[in-house]
């Protein structure tokens, strides 16, 4: 019951920072259903809500994508997500959930120093970074901050940004879902209550972050969400370190 309520909050709250930043659904939604099943079926599992979510924001955005930007650094992200997909399933539980706990450790680290705000990726690194970030969302499902860190590179308006970050990771979850429902239908299908819980939450987060959270300065939310990456990140690698 708890973790029923626990997964539709949290997938609510990742829904609505997304709709405002262009990444976290992945971020925070995969740590906590992670804390119910094994890593790599988490990692599965919240592609569909990921999607969902990602394919809604995209709509509410009506089109606000540099197309330049997409069929080349959002073809290198679809590609790395490809094949992150496929190592996916030949990864250890354990080493996915000690990754996905450091990477969520170094997001929050990042924000907190302002790392975050200053990294700034041009030219061939931009799309070296958008394969690596791809990678990331193929094989541990988090990848939007390194996205979102090579994007600064192309000094995109705010709108635009959002907009692009958004259908870029739209590509990387149409390349890597395939793999997932293939692979592993069987896992995914029996946990699908919480898939379809974490779906609702993320819809209802996307929709009212639209509304909502526009208005509340970028720095407290960007606080908030560094604090919980911490803890989640925190939580995957205690996790990790247990026999």
């Amino acid at each position: 019951m708890w973790s029923d309520v626990l997964i539709i909050i949290v997938a609510a709250i990742a829904g609505a920072i997304a709709a405002v930043t262009g990444f976290g659904i992945g971020s925070l939604l995969t740590p906590v259903l992670a804390l119910q099943v094994e890593t790599r079926l988490a990692v599965a599992a919240v592609s569909i809500p990921h999607v969902v979510g990602t394919a809604l924001r995209l709509w509410l955005l009506q089109g606000r994508v540099d197309r330049r930007v997409l069929w080349s650094f959002g073809l290198t992200s679809a590609a790395g997500g490809l094949t992150g997909a496929m190592l996916h399933s030949w990864a250890s539980n354990r080493w996915l959930t000690a990754v996905f706990g450091a990477l969520l450790l170094f997001a929050a680290a990042s924000e907190v120093t302002g790392l975050a705000r200053r990294m700034r990726f041009q030219g061939s690194v931009a799309w070296i970074a958008g394969a690596i970030s791809g990678l990331l969302g193929g094989l541990v499902g988090n990848q939007g901050g390194i996205r979102s860190a090579a994007l600064l590179g192309f000094d995109l308006p705010k709108q635009t940004f959002v907009g692009t970050a958004t259908a870029i990771g739209l590509s990387v979850d149409g390349a890597r879902m395939p793999v997932y429902l293939a692979m592993q239908h069987d896992e995914i299908w029996a946990i699908w209550p919480w898939v379809a819980l974490a779906t609702v939450g993320v819809t209802i987060g996307t929709v009212l972050g639209s509304r909502v959270l526009v208005r509340i300065p970028e720095v407290w939310f960007r606080r908030v969400l560094a604090v919980v990456l911490a803890i989640l990140g925190g939580a995957m690698l205690v996790r990790a370190m247990q026999p």
